[in-house]
């Protein structure tokens, strides 16, 4: 059996560089995550490693399938030095374990909330998951196992993630690319909205 998690951590090396910290978090009942940092000049990234070792199943599936399914590891960047962003390691591997605990699969448009803000101070409590394939690529693994896609996670203020429940994911990303929001920022103000 292939090491997923071996193979996923040298796509991150590869995309993003060495990390230079990283932290692991176990849930009662879950598989352990770890959470790698990356700082690439002024931007810090932070990506999940451990959400990919399982596929993903269907909450409606009466049994789980050990090796089909979508698999999914998440990624936030965000500006360094502008706020304490290293105290979401915890938070993102909450996000990353809900998967397991919830039995939900994790796609882009989906919304995830831990109910406090992503690390001291942020106007943030939830995610928007984007789409895979531009900062890291891919990773196709041996068939029957679907590709672990590396999910871009945009933090969303309260009114943001109210925003879009009703309006969906696409008129909240357009609304921010009209009004240029600087979603690495980890102070920003919520963007206008109607």
């Amino acid at each position: 059996m292939v090491d997923v998690l071996a193979l996923v951590e040298a796509r991150l090396r590869t995309a993003l560089g060495e990390p230079d910290a990283r932290a692991a978090v176990t849930f009662l009942g879950t598989e352990r995550i770890e959470v790698l940092r990356f700082t690439d000049g002024d931007i810090v990234r932070y990506a999940t490693l451990g959400m990919s070792a399982q596929p993903m199943t269907d909450p409606a599936a009466a049994l789980a399938d050990p090796v089909k399914g979508p698999r999914a590891e998440l990624v936030l960047s965000v500006r360094a030095g502008l706020a304490d962003t290293d105290k979401v390691l915890r938070p993102l591997a909450v996000l990353a374990s809900t998967p397991q605990v919830e039995g939900v699969i994790v796609a882009p448009g989906a919304s995830l909330d831990i109910g406090e803000p992503l690390w001291p101070g942020a106007p943030f409590s939830s995610v928007l998951v984007a789409e895979s394939g531009g900062l890291v690529e891919d990773l196709e693994l041996d068939d029957p196992m679907e590709a672990v896609r590396f999910l871009p996670l945009l933090p969303m203020t309260t009114n943001e993630a109210a925003w879009k429940r009703v309006r969906g994911a696409q008129e909240l990303e357009e609304r921010w690319l009209a009004q240029g929001t600087d979603l690495r920022d980890p102070l920003r103000r919520s963007v206008q909205l109607d």
